[in-house]
């Protein structure tokens, strides 16, 4: 199922996964990191990871440096 129109709820549970993400590597938020994370989070929402918990699970082991694989990574191609 493709999600085009995310709920409040949706959003919330999205941006607490990319929160997440953040406070784990105790990383500070910036443009090209959050626009990266952001599109792997909504990405994974579509492919059905609708917690909070799996969505940061998932964006924690898919991206585990934020400093060195986020900073040249292309928005879609890093996830696949």
């Amino acid at each position: 199922m493709f999600v085009t129109r995310f709920l409040e709820s949706d959003l919330a549970v999205l941006s607490q996964a990319v929160q997440s993400w953040y406070r784990h590597f105790k990383a500070k938020p910036d443009e090209k990191t959050s626009e990266v994370i952001c599109s792997a989070a909504i990405v994974l929402f579509n492919q059905g990871h609708r917690t909070q918990e799996d969505l940061t699970r998932i964006l924690i082991a898919r991206f585990p440096n934020p400093a060195g694989s986020i900073a040249n990574a292309p928005t879609s191609i890093a996830i696949h």
